[in-house]
């Protein structure tokens, strides 16, 4: 038995609703439709199709190896037209997925230029905080930030994450630049999260991670006001440094407690090898790497 057909048979059954449907959508008789299903479901050990004389309907499992067959179909064609294409046009809906700070403060605002750039493409934009499964998921190209388990997933490095303590030079003529973490307890902090009060920062003390909580002055669950926070001399602020890069460079900001810094977590692009070959996750990626490096825009 060619188990790829008799998928394909049974896919086509399950949308027409009927083998003789299905049969002549294929170009096949009823008894040729009816021996691959019967076929199919002998190598399963399952009854994927409960069939009377007038009705057919999924069982359970059918359900279940129907939704899974049918994304595997599609990702067949889809390479497929990707690899015959003669111009390696990259064309189709692209799924994408993203942590939801990093997606929406960076990935986010990329989008539109990589859409002009690549005409005949489309973006679904997934920003989930959880690792996802990319076949089970139907996901062509996913962010990560984190070390990686070995896996048979193409991973691209494409920056490194490094969370800083940084503040205005007004505040720090007013308050004194802290020399180490403890001293934080006699400073103003503003501090990401969503529980009010005392926050919990982590730094690297020679071979030892050290975590210390400390009372913050303000403390909110997005970067952006925490940043205006720190402009505007209200404290010390601890925030992914690539948000504050523009800030560091131009003076408005400035680094402090350096050598107490955690090391950098690698934050990589992940894609399953088939997807890989297609136009489209290519241009993705391709384009990806090419502007991330790119400054943002000032606060």
């Amino acid at each position: 038995m060619d188990k790829f057909a008799a998928m394909r048979v049974f896919v086509r059954i399950a949308d027409a609703g009927k083998l003789s449907a299905a049969g002549r959508q294929l170009g096949l008789s009823l008894t040729s439709v009816s021996r691959q299903l019967m076929a199919l479901e002998e190598v399963l050990g399952t009854t994927l199709v409960e069939r009377t004389t007038r009705h057919l309907s999924l069982t359970e499992s059918g359900r279940i190896y129907y939704e899974r067959a049918k994304q595997i179909l599609e990702e067949v064609a889809e390479l497929e037209r990707g690899l015959t294409t003669q111009a390696g046009v990259a064309s189709g809906r692209l799924h994408v997925s993203a942590p939801s700070l990093l997606g929406r403060l960076r990935l986010a605002p990329m989008l539109p230029g990589f859409l002009a750039e690549q005409t005949r493409v489309s973006v679904d934009l997934m920003l989930v905080d959880r690792p996802v499964h990319l076949a089970e998921e139907g996901i062509d190209v996913a962010l990560r930030i984190g070390p990686l388990e070995d896996s048979g997933l193409i991973v691209r490095k494409l920056d490194d994450i490094q969370l800083v303590v940084c503040a205005a030079p007004d505040y720090l003529r007013r308050r004194g630049e802290p020399a180490r973490p403890d001293d934080l307890v006699e400073q103003d902090c503003l501090a990401f999260g969503d529980a009010p009060g005392v926050a919990e920062w982590s730094f690297q003390d020679g071979a030892v991670r050290r975590s210390l909580r400390i009372p913050t002055r303000l403390c909110a669950n997005d970067f952006d006001t925490l940043i205006s926070a720190a402009l505007a001399g209200a404290g010390l602020v601890r925030v992914p440094s690539w948000q504050v890069a523009h800030c560091l460079a131009d003076g408005r900001l400035r680094l402090v407690l350096e050598a107490y810094q955690r090391p950098p977590t690698p934050l990589s692009i992940l894609a399953l090898r088939p997807r890989l070959l297609l136009p489209k996750v290519r241009a993705f990626v391709d384009f990806l790497q090419h502007q991330w490096m790119r400054p943002r825009p000032p606060l």
